[in-house]
C-alpha cells in the first residue's frame, strides 16, 4: 500500500513541477574551502547553520530544494555530511529547520536510505534535538510517518511540528537569520495566492548546476 502512496504522491510532484518551474540557483559561500573534507555535498548549501531559536539553541536547515538529482549527489556522503555537522553542535540543545519544498521524484532518496538515516541518529542526536520544524509538508511526509511511526518513539514524535507558511516560523526562531531558498519563499507566496484565488506568476527556469570536473554524470571519477 505504501508503495502505490509514494507512487500516487510522485505523480501530484510532477504536476506541481510543470505548475512551479523554478531551480534553486547555485548557492556559492565564499567561506567553503575546497578542502572541506565533504565539499562536493557542502557546496550545494543543502545543510547550513542558520542562527539561533528564540530559547538561543542553535539552528541547522536542510532545503531540500538544493538537493541535486540523485545520480548527482551521493546520498551516502549526504548523510555522512549531515552527521559531521550536527557532532559539532550535538552536545547542547539544537534545533532543526527541513525545508520540504523541492523533494522531488529526480533527487528523492530511497525509502532504504531513509531507514539507514533514521537508525544512524542514536540517542545521542535525537536527546539534545529540542525542536524539528517541517515547513510546506505534503502527503509524501504523511505517507512517511505511517510508514516510520512504528520506528518513532512518542518522545521524539513530540519534537516535531509541521509548518503550512513561512511566516509560521517567526514564531520559534529568530527569522531574519535563517537563509531560505528564493524558491521556497516564491513556492510560500504561491500558496498564499492560491489561498486567495490568485494565479501564481511564471518563472523561467536557470540552467541546472553542472557537476564537479571530477565527476562524469554526477559520479567521481577517483
Amino acid at each position: 500500500l505504501a508503495p502505490l502512496e509514494l507512487q500516487k504522491d510522485e505523480a501530484e510532484d510532477t504536476q506541481s513541477e510543470q505548475q512551479e518551474t523554478f531551480v534553486s540557483p547555485p548557492l556559492e559561500d565564499p567561506e567553503l574551502n575546497i578542502n572541506h573534507p565533504y565539499y562536493d555535498v557542502a557546496r550545494h548549501g543543502i545543510i547550513q547553520l542558520a542562527g539561533d531559536d528564540n530559547s538561543g539553541r542553535k539552528v541547522i536547515t536542510f532545503s531540500c530544494c538544493r538537493m541535486p538529482p540523485s545520480h548527482q549527489l551521493n546520498h551516502t556522503r549526504l548523510l555522512e555530511y549531515l552527521k559531521y555537522t550536527l557532532d559539532q553542535y550535538v552536545e547542547n540543545d539544537y534545533t532543526v529547520v527541513y525545508f520540504h519544498y523541492g523533494l522531488k521524484s529526480l533527487n528523492k532518496p530511497s525509502l532504504k536510505w531513509l531507514q539507514t538515516a533514521y537508525k544512524e541518529f542514536d540517542r545521542k542526536y535525537k536527546k539534545n534535538l529540542k525542536a524539528l520544524y517541517v515547513v510546506h509538508p505534503t502527503n509524501f511526509i504523511k505517507i512517511l510517518w505511517n510508514i516510520f511511526k512504528p520506528l518513532i518513539s512518542h518522545k521524539f514524535g513530540k519534537k516535531i511540528t509541521y509548518l503550512n507558511y513561512l511566516s509560521d516560523l517567526r514564531e520559534h526562531l529568530k527569522y531574519d537569520q535563517l537563509n531560505i531558498p528564493q524558491e521556497v519563499i516564491r513556492h510560500d507566496e504561491n500558496l498564499r495566492r492560491k489561498q486567495k484565488g490568485i494565479l501564481p506568476p511564471v518563472v523561467k527556469v536557470p540552467p541546472p548546476r553542472p557537476p564537479l570536473p571530477t565527476q562524469q554524470f554526477g559520479v567521481s571519477l577517483q
